[in-house]
Formats: structure tokens, C-alpha cells, sequence
């Protein structure tokens, strides 16, 4: 049985598939949100059986009751949708990240991916940083091989251990089956909640480069701007918070975006402990 429905289909000229989850590697919904803004309004192609991927008592639906009567009933997901940037064809594959069966969707999204032409997948993401808000968002770039890596990038140095997400067990099964991937990961300072809109637009902007397209930021420059006035007047209002954020900006403009593991471990220890003490 097939894991996923493909509906029609238009001519597709040299696809690329850009793919984000929300939960793992999603800090400040940052790819989740990027890959939301890049589908806006695009046409369903293909989604994938929710009843064979997610635990409903995790990701429950939600039901809307209008006088007392069951109106809708929305079920989480996972889509692909399809957007076209001057002429360059973009697939954008999204939803939660699911339970269950994560070999079973990589195998099934490289099968799509064959038969839809795609020529190379894209992640996205957001990583939590000892990063200050008032400095220009950084993107880490990983690659399925070296040389796909820009040489202006910043891909993490020597081995990094981390627990796996969904959308690495796609990029594993689209390059066993030869297409090339590369994922671009937004630092998103540690103490913000909710979506980083800096880390958006950032990523709209790096995916944009990367493809040779340019891709409309709509609101997203607005959004981020807003918030980072909203930010500075809740660090100042927190004289342990500004601390915090004034000792990130020392290590940023001392070290650009390289900082060792003991410094962000201290310096997040540090704002917790601040936290703490002001609560």
C-alpha cells in the first residue's frame, strides 16, 4: 500500500524539493515557518497517510464545535506543495514530524522524488544558539558531500553527534538514490519563543541565493523588525537578561559565529540561572 497520494501534476522543469518539520530542529519554527512562506497559496501534489505516521494522542486533531455541533474535524499532516519563482519549479515538503514509520516516509519521498524529476533536496531548520538577538542570524550549511558546501559557509567542524530527525532520514534516502542535498540550519537565540522571524527571513534569503531565484519576502522584514524592538524592550525591562545577552554579543563580535562548546554551555547556564533568580 502506498504511503502517499500523488494528485495532478503539472510539467515540472528541474525540481527542487525544500523540506522542513516542525518539532526536532525547529527551533524558532524557523524552517517551518520558511517553508510556510514559501507555499503559500501553491497547490497541493502529494500528502502522505496520517494514519500511518503519527500517534493522534501527540499530535491531536483539532475540532471546531459551532452550537454545540461538530463542524471540522483537521487532521495533522503532511503535504507537498508546489510553487513556482520566475521559472524555477519548487516543491516544499512539510508537517509535523511524524511518530512512526520514519524509513518507511524517507523510502516513499525518494520514490516521489524520482518520479517527479527532482534534482536536489533542500533542509531547513533552526538550531538553539547562545546567540544574541541584535546580531545578524547565522546559517550553518551541511551537505551530503563536501564540495556542495559554499566555500563563504559555515558547516560545523569536526564530528557532530546529534539525535536524528525525520527530515535527515529523507535527505539519507533521496541521496542513496543520487540526489544531492544540502541543509541550511538557523541559529536561533536560546531564550526566544515562538517563531524568530530574523531566522526566517534569513533563511528565505539564503534558500534564494542558493537557487538563483529570487524569492518575494513579503512581510518577513516588517516581522522581524518588530520583533527585535519587542525584544529589546523585554531584555531591558530584565537587567539579568540584558546581562546575558551583553556577554553573547561580546563572544559573537570576539569570535564571529564560532564559539567553543564550554562558552555557550556557560552561557546558557548563566541565563537560566538568571531566570531562575528573577522568577
Amino acid at each position: 500500500m502506498a504511503l502517499y497520494d500523488l494528485f495532478d501534476v503539472p510539467d515540472l522543469e528541474a525540481p527542487v524539493l525544500v523540506g522542513a518539520f516542525e518539532g526536532w530542529v525547529s527551533a524558532g519554527s524557523a524552517g517551518t515557518a520558511t517553508a510556510l512562506h514559501l507555499a503559500a497559496d501553491a497547490e497541493v501534489v502529494a500528502s502522505f497517510d496520517a494514519d500511518e505516521l503519527f500517534d493522534y494522542r501527540v499530535h491531536r486533531p483539532t475540532v471546531d464545535f459551532v452550537d454545540g455541533v461538530i463542524s471540522r474535524v483537521d487532521w495533522p499532516s503532511i503535504e507537498v506543495r508546489l510553487q513556482r519563482f520566475a521559472e524555477r519549479d519548487v516543491l516544499v515538503l512539510h508537517g509535523p514530524e511524524p511518530n512512526w514509520r520514519w524509513q518507511a516516509l524517507g523510502s516513499a519521498v525518494a520514490e516521489l522524488a524520482g518520479r517527479l524529476g527532482v534534482v536536489e533536496f533542500v533542509s531547513l531548520g533552526g538550531i538553539p544558539w547562545a546567540a544574541p538577538h541584535t546580531r545578524p542570524t547565522v546559517i550553518v550549511t551541511t551537505a551530503s558531500r563536501t564540495e556542495l558546501i559554499d566555500e563563504d559557509a559555515t558547516p560545523p567542524e569536526g564530528l557532530l553527534r546529534v539525535p536524528g530527525a525525520v527530515v535527515s532520514t529523507i535527505e539519507r534516502a533521496l541521496t542513496e538514490q543520487g540526489v544531492p542535498a544540502v541543509g541550511f540550519w538557523a541559529r536561533v537565540p536560546h531564550y526566544v519563543g515562538g517563531v524568530y522571524f530574523p531566522a526566517v527571513l534569513a533563511l528565505t534569503e539564503r534558500l534564494g541565493r542558493h537557487l538563483g531565484i529570487s524569492i518575494p519576502v513579503g512581510s518577513l522584514v516588517e516581522n522581524a523588525r518588530e520583533q527585535r524592538d519587542q525584544l529589546d524592550r523585554l531584555v531591558e525591562e530584565q537587567p539579568g537578561v540584558s546581562d546575558v545577552v551583553e556577554q553573547l554579543e561580546q563572544v559573537f563580535d570576539a569570535q564571529g559565529d564560532v564559539a567553543s562548546g564550554e562558552e555557550i554551555a556557560a552561557e546558557i547556564e548563566r541565563f537560566l540561572q538568571d531566570v531562575s533568580g528573577d522568577e
